[in-house]
């Protein structure tokens, strides 16, 4: 029994290792167990077309466990796609264990010797982890949501014009930053850092709170 951490991160802007050192002490403090290797990769939950996650599997023995640090890091994925990727990983026997999920870590334990209740355990972590799969794919389709409201709107007040220079950039943070979309969410949108979107909200904040028409803005930068 070898542990596999699996570390993902949506967009290469983010850092897909930042969970690193919580799973080193997972593995150190809670599991007392050898780590086998570290699966990093920058690619959407919400796609089964994961090279790393993948290759944790291809490498993989039976008894073998998958680590992550929360379920969302494992799977936005629909419904169909997670039992497709559920049928994988039970056919190569490996355990998900997921920090946020303490029912999983009773595998690090003594396991009842009683045979129904032995049951009864795996059969209500199974049943939370799909609970957090679905609830998972819920956040990511309603930040999806969110996004593409926001963007629709931006485009229709003639706020969101595309990465053209930075004030381009700031007119469309500020016009973002009007409606419900996060801050991550507005990094994607306009492609930049997530930083830049935090100095721009911070430097432009009373332009941002304030009622002065979006086209307007430029004058103000």
């Amino acid at each position: 029994m070898l542990l596999r951490p699996y570390l993902r991160a949506s967009t290469d802007e983010q850092n897909a290792s930042r969970a690193k050192d919580t799973l080193i002490a997972f593995a150190r403090d809670t599991a007392k167990m050898r780590i086998a290797s570290f699966y990093m990769e920058n690619i959407t939950g919400a796609s089964l077309a994961r090279p790393e996650l993948m290759r944790l599997l291809d490498e993989s023995e039976k008894g073998d466990i998958l680590l992550i640090e929360s379920v969302d890091r494992l799977t936005r994925l629909s419904a169909d796609d997670w039992e497709t990727l559920k049928a994988a990983i039970n056919q190569k026997g490996v355990i998900v264990v997921s920090l946020d999920l303490p029912t999983s870590h009773m595998v690090f334990g003594d396991f009842p010797s009683d045979e129904f209740m032995t049951a009864f355990l795996k059969a209500m972590n199974n049943m939370m982890l799909d609970m957090l799969a679905a609830m998972s794919r819920k956040e990511y389709k309603e930040r999806e949501r969110k996004q593409k409201e926001g963007i629709a709107i931006a485009k229709a007040a003639g706020k969101y014009q595309g990465r053209k220079g930075d004030h381009d950039d700031y007119k469309t943070i500020i016009a973002l930053s009007r409606t419900t979309m996060s801050i991550a969410d507005i990094a994607k949108s306009v492609k930049v850092s997530v930083s830049k979107v935090t100095r721009t909200r911070r430097k432009y904040r009373e332009l941002i709170n304030s009622d002065i028409d979006i086209n307007q803005i430029t004058e103000h930068l």
